[in-house]
């Protein structure tokens, strides 16, 4: 557990103090279980979470309330759809569900406006952020139009093991259909070809990627 004083000093190697006094004086901590969604769709937005331990996952969700990934939250980073809907003063137009009991430092939309003209570190961490959630936007799109689905499916595996530091992925075959934008059925027999292949091994509600993956 974060108090705000640690939670902001996590951040001294990055924003000038002046910046991280008034991160401390107008930010608030959140505690999240995994599993538990912070962000639908049509939400109004109030503040920018900064991930201080844990990874979210954000997604799109259609009208038959299908989702489809766009990308992952790690330690450090923060969500480019929330700072352009915050910014903007717009409503949420994704989903963002924790993966792992996460802690988060949320900013207020209201002091949002003044860092960006006052501190150029504060810019230059959400520019960032947009650039680098833009590119695997980008990347999730490309992967759905030009990549086979076997070859999702991996990327897909290794990115969710490097998001959680763990070989171990702990998601039934319908949470990663839902991800991938297929069924469960499919899934489930790419994966079993990857275990017949020495890629992974497959348990109940668990898979365990293989140095071969």
């Amino acid at each position: 557990m974060f108090d705000i004083k640690a939670a902001v000093a996590k951040f001294q190697s990055q924003f000038e103090p002046a910046l991280l006094a008034e991160l401390e004086a107008n930010s608030m901590l959140m505690s999240i279980a995994a599993g538990q969604t912070m962000l639908n769709p049509g939400q109004t937005i109030r503040a920018v979470p900064i991930l201080l331990s844990g990874s979210f996952k954000v997604s799109r969700v259609n009208e038959e309330g299908q989702e489809l990934l766009l990308y992952y939250v790690k330690d450090g980073e923060s969500c480019a759809m929330t700072f352009t809907c915050c910014m903007m003063s717009h409503s949420s137009v994704i989903k963002g569900t924790a993966e792992e009991d996460s802690e988060l430092l949320c900013v207020p939309m209201d002091v949002m406006d003044g860092w960006m003209i006052k501190y150029p570190t504060w810019k230059r961490f959400v520019m960032s952020t947009i650039l680098s959630r833009f590119t695997e936007i980008l990347k999730s799109i490309d992967d759905i139009a030009f990549k086979k689905l076997d070859d999702r499916l991996v990327n897909y595996l290794k990115e969710k093991s490097k998001t959680t530091g763990s070989a171990l992925i702990n998601l039934t075959h319908q949470q990663i259909g839902d991800d991938l934008g297929t069924n469960r059925v499919v899934v489930s027999r790419l994966l079993k070809k990857l275990e017949i292949d020495n890629k992974l091994l497959l348990y109940r509600n668990q898979i365990k990627l293989l140095s071969d993956m």
